[in-house]
């Protein structure tokens, strides 16, 4: 059986509700899903909010997860994901994820998982593994956990998505994908999976987006984040605890740009016709930022500046969630249908897997008896 509609361009990308979304959640993926969405250019389009993943380093607070899923529902819809357009779908409740994972773990080595870039991160911050991999506190590491990787190589080919907007540090987990589809294609003799490319963040700035207190990653475990939801105190409190330059400590003094989160922020976010409404006497940032290498620019008014950007960006998003928040029950609906469909597509991709396997039995009774009956007259 080969794969259907294989021209086919599809998406899928999707979050664990761990909690609400943030800027690094937006900038990531979650600006260019509605980009995408609206281009007009692919097929089908699939957001997966993934439960099941989350449990893994959650199993102990399953309400967490519970109580995130709408609040992961509603930062979508406040983004502007249009359900008519893009299906919004729960990992939980699509059965082929499961199956699919399960198949799939005969086809990586544990060596190989232990080498995923994205895992082994994941692991340092959680005290499993050092600098040369994994040590020995991996004992009380959960096997979901570890085998992560495998679990979103399911979900991506059981959709036969083509293309997973997200940010560069998903590059490996794609990468696995892709060998997972590979090595099960060439095992079985058969085109059923198709190997997805990742879109990333045009804006270079974007790729990876920092914490507001200048770690690598925003993050919700570390809490260094703006979210898309907080109101207009909470995100003036944050800008204005940025990590700036340490060594700025006068006005006068000379600054740098580089490693300061207010102007990394400013290269991800602002536009240069914002300098003409908020900040008139620089044309664009170039300008502010040799002013401030050079000394005599502050911090504070960097921030305030930053602020009115965010602003800018969030003010819109913060209305739409407000409308969405007096209509759960639609939302709930969203949630519904979108998974059903995707049970629809999931099962066809995991019936064309059981028959390149040859595990469907109960799908063809005369060729399944026919092997058997030639297999005892030899």
């Amino acid at each position: 059986m080969e794969a259907k509609d294989s021209k086919r361009k599809v998406i899928l990308t999707g979050d664990r509700p761990t909690g609400k979304l943030h800027l690094g959640h937006y900038v990531g993926s979650l600006q260019r899903r509605v980009e995408l969405q609206n281009s007009g250019k692919f097929d089908e389009i699939n957001i997966l909010v993934a439960d099941d993943q989350a449990l893994t380093d959650n199993w102990d607070h399953p309400d967490k997860i519970r109580d995130n899923i709408i609040e992961v529902a509603l930062d979508y819809l406040s983004i502007g994901i249009d359900p008519d357009k893009t299906s919004i779908c729960i990992q939980s409740g699509i059965p082929a994820l499961h199956a699919l994972t399960f198949y799939y773990m005969n086809l990586v080595t544990t060596q190989r998982l232990s080498r995923n870039p994205t895992v082994k991160n994941e692991m340092t911050l959680r005290g499993y593994s050092d600098s040369e991999g994994i040590n020995d506190n991996t004992a009380g590491l959960p096997a979901g956990f570890f085998t992560y990787p495998v679990s979103q190589a399911a979900d991506i080919s059981a959709f036969r998505a083509t293309t997973v907007p997200a940010g560069e540090d998903q590059e490996p987990m794609i990468e696995q994908t892709r060998e997972i589809c590979r090595k099960f294609n060439t095992t079985y003799h058969c085109d059923v999976l198709v190997e997805p490319e990742i879109l990333l963040p045009e804006n270079e700035s974007q790729r990876r987006l920092p914490g507001i207190d200048g770690k690598a990653k925003m993050s919700k475990s570390l809490g260094n984040c703006i979210y898309l939801s907080d109101d207009s105190k909470s995100v003036k409190q944050k800008v204005m605890s940025m990590y700036t330059d340490p060594e700025h400590i006068n006005i006068s003094d000379p600054g740098h740009v580089e490693g300061n989160m207010v102007f990394t922020y400013l290269d991800a976010f602002c536009r240069e016709d914002q300098f003409a409404t908020y900040l008139p006497e620089y044309q664009n940032l170039d300008e502010m930022k040799e002013h401030y290498r050079k000394g005599g620019l502050g911090d504070v008014k960097c921030k305030k500046f930053l602020i009115r950007v965010m602003e800018e960006l969030l003010s819109p998003i913060r209305a739409e969630r407000a409308k969405w928040e007096k209509n759960i029950p639609d939302v709930y609906d969203i949630l519904l249908t979108g998974t059903e469909h995707a049970r629809q597509t999931t099962n066809e991709t995991l019936n064309a897997v059981r028959h390149a396997m040859r595990i469907d039995y109960f799908d063809d009774r005369a060729s399944m008896i026919r092997d058997w009956e030639n297999w005892i007259a030899h």
